[in-house]
């Protein structure tokens, strides 16, 4: 579990990428941190992009370093390719799933819900937020007050967003279900999953 308190703005610059929330901050410079960022141009080696690749991933969806490795073999050990099968596992987890169904305006919003028993996947309560939905499986919200009111803020809070091909999502009930697994045109565009890859394989 990760839970990143650190200058959001700063990250968002760093990646080039809405990670975290834009701040009027990140849109008066939208460039990299630092002094020279507006300016700063230098040769990237292989290495270092891979790195921001894996970290822009790694703070995209929330993980930790170790389980960000343990999810890169655990995709390795899965038929198909390995960078296809990462950012599968990552779109899967629970707290994804919550946000991606809109009832969290933010990631981190989303891994709050669950860890504090909001959630449910076939009517049982899951508070593990890497919990790695299946195909078939419904996610809805806890019947408590609270968590119901969370639900809709995060509705009203997103509204627009719109819901992946592979969710469906009853929003007067509070529910969604993970219609199958998505394909790689369906996830998570801005990273590239092959850098990730080579990083992990120097």
């Amino acid at each position: 579990m990760m839970r990143y308190t650190g200058p959001t703005t700063r990250i968002n610059r760093r990646f080039k990428t809405v990670i975290f929330p834009v701040t009027k901050a990140y849109e008066r410079k939208p460039y990299l941190p630092g002094m020279h960022g507006a300016h700063l141009k230098r040769r990237i080696s292989d290495y270092t992009l891979g790195l921001n690749e894996k970290q822009k991933a790694r703070f995209m969806f929330g993980v930790s370093e170790r389980q960000f490795r343990l999810m890169f073999e655990a995709a390795k050990g899965m038929s198909g390719l390995a960078g296809e099968n990462l950012l599968r596992l990552l779109e899967l987890r629970l707290d994804n799933i919550v946000y991606r169904l809109g009832f969290a305006k933010t990631r981190a919003a989303a891994r709050q819900m669950v860890m504090h028993g909001h959630v449910k996947v076939n009517d049982r309560k899951v508070n593990i937020p890497s919990y790695i939905c299946k195909a078939g499986e419904v996610v809805s919200i806890g019947e408590k007050a609270v968590s119901r009111q969370l639900a809709t803020h995060g509705l009203e809070a997103t509204q627009g967003r719109e819901c992946p091909s592979w969710l469906s999502v009853v929003q007067d009930q509070l529910k969604g279900t993970v219609d199958r697994i998505p394909v790689r045109e369906e996830m998570v565009q801005d990273i590239d999953e092959q850098l990730i890859v080579g990083y992990y394989s120097r």
